[in-house]
């Protein structure tokens, strides 16, 4: 997405960075970052694609801030506890101006609302459904600091702003409950998120080796905490590009629908066409999905053999046999 805001903002709206080092933190992959100095950019995000693709540009990209910075940018996550951790730490890293930017649709009508009773926050540009304003970073809000990781129901550990964060999701709980006992071989975990699916695979004996493969690196760091079986490997990677080392005789995978804000089916097709492409020629593949999301169709695209194994009115699970492409 293309930021008009940031452009009005530093194009006579009132806003001048520091000639210091610049943080932002949490910009999309789409976000257009073509108005601030490059050279003096830290870019702070733990999702593989958004890193990749900034990296790209030639921007520094970290995946947790180092040093100060004479001004931050926010780009305004949708998770309330994790846009409240964003700010305070870049509030607590910053000696300048800290800028934030979001849509409606992310919240940004309540953070604004808060800081103002907080700090002097500055003029308020509302444009493309959205807002940015920004505020000297002089005020104290370690109140929104939030503990990096808690414990949820199960024992497992999550984080703010990760999928599933407060609980164990039914979609792969429905689906773990329909894994056969008897799997075996090499497998992998295609957006494996906090290893809830990960931690049921590895509880069948006869499988050999598990890659749990999740973009959000926060995500990987409690998987990394949840699961200690040595058959367990952890890879920060995009799901739907990640080539196994080896053929796979398995894959399980809940994967995603969204892209943002914007519901995109066609992500879960990716995971399906990743998923065939690293499968042995008889390799199965597992996955749960919402009920209205019409994955049969990119399923017989690529497996000969699919059916319904399990479902309610909310999820389904499907089981999808023999990779008919097997393009690497």
């Amino acid at each position: 997405m293309s930021h008009p805001r940031l452009s009005l903002a530093l194009e006579g709206g009132g806003l001048n960075l520091s000639d210091d080092r610049i943080g932002v933190f949490a910009a999309r992959s789409d976000t257009d970052l073509s108005d601030l100095p490059q050279a003096q950019c830290q870019v702070v995000t733990g999702f593989k694609p958004d890193f990749d693709r900034l990296s790209g540009q030639g921007f520094e990209c970290l995946i947790r801030p180092e040093g100060r910075f004479g001004s931050s940018i926010i780009f305004l996550p949708r998770a309330k506890r994790l846009a409240q951790a964003l700010i305070a730490r870049a509030v607590a890293l910053t000696d300048g101006a800290v800028v934030i930017d979001g849509q409606k649709t992310d919240g940004i009508d309540s953070v604004l609302k808060e800081l103002r009773k907080r700090a002097d926050v500055q003029s308020v540009i509302s444009k493309a459904h959205g807002k940015l304003f920004w505020f000297v970073s002089d005020i104290d809000l370690s109140d929104w600091n939030t503990p990096e990781t808690v414990e949820i129901e199960g024992g497992f550990v999550t984080a703010p702003g990760v999928f599933s964060a407060d609980g164990i999701d039914p979609g792969s709980d429905l689906l773990a409950a329909s894994l056969p006992e008897k799997l075996s071989g090499d497998w992998a975990d295609l957006g494996a998120g906090w290893g809830y699916l990960s931690r049921a695979l590895l509880q069948r004996p006869g499988v050999k080796s598990l890659r749990l493969v999740e973009a959000d690196h926060a995500s990987l760091d409690c998987a990394q905490a949840n699961i200690s079986d040595e058959r367990a490997s952890f890879h920060w990677a995009d799901a739907t590009t990640w080539q196994a080392d080896r053929r796979l005789n398995g894959i399980v995978m809940n994967p995603p629908f969204h892209t943002g804000r914007a519901a995109d089916p066609e992500l879960g097709r990716s995971f399906i066409a990743a998923a065939a492409r690293n499968l042995t020629p008889q390799g199965e593949l597992w996955m749960v999905a919402n009920r209205h999301l019409p994955y049969e169709t990119a399923l017989a695209g690529f497996f000969t053999d699919v059916k319904e194994v399990a479902g309610d009115n909310r999820f389904k699970v499907l089981h999808a046999k023999r990779p008919s492409r097997q393009k690497r």
